[in-house]
């Protein structure tokens, strides 16, 4: 009894089980789950510009930075919804905890003393064309000056002034 009252229960157990899938736009990052027959329909038509607000970061220094990682599942849960790739614009505004993330592997390496988590999927957003944007106020303050960040990352005044002319342009604000 308690089994087939399990089966029903717990997801995973009642034979309609799926598993999150990697891709299609960014391959090693951001597995989705795939939303059949939804009520509230996405529009696949839709431009989608959003803006992730990315300030903290894992203490671990060996732990991925989930919060990046969310630019990749959008890109992947939209494309795999139909929303054709040319019509997703994805920037990253980084700054605070989140400095250390963008750096090459080289400096985190140097610093921490482990490879960067984050080299592989901040590489792979900025070969989509994810704009990441870092705030020149955390750069001095934390002391991650640009030469150290992967190359494609861009320097702004602020990351206030980069979400607000993000905004300006359209972009839709999400924090995590």
């Amino acid at each position: 009894m308690f089994g087939l009252l399990a089966a029903l229960l717990i997801p995973g157990l009642s034979g309609t089980a799926q598993e999150k899938k990697p891709g299609p736009v960014i391959e090693d990052y951001g597995a989705v789950w795939d939303i059949p027959d939804t009520d509230y329909k996405t529009d696949t038509a839709a431009d989608f510009k959003v803006v992730f607000d990315i300030m903290l970061s894992p203490e671990s220094h060996q732990e991925i930075n989930k919060r990046i990682e969310t630019a990749a599942r959008f890109l992947n849960m939209h494309v795999r919804a139909g929303v054709p790739r040319e019509q997703l614009k994805v920037a990253l505004v980084v700054h605070n905890k989140a400095s250390k993330d963008i750096i090459t592997n080289e400096a985190y390496k140097k610093r921490f003393g482990v490879d960067n988590p984050n080299a592989g999927l901040v590489r792979s957003l900025l070969d989509e064309g994810v704009e990441i944007i870092y705030c020149g106020q955390s750069s001095y303050s934390r002391d991650y000056p640009m030469e150290i960040t992967q190359e494609g990352v861009q320097l702004a005044l602020s990351a206030m002034t980069a979400i607000i002319q993000l905004r300006e342009k359209g972009y839709t604000l999400i924090k995590f």
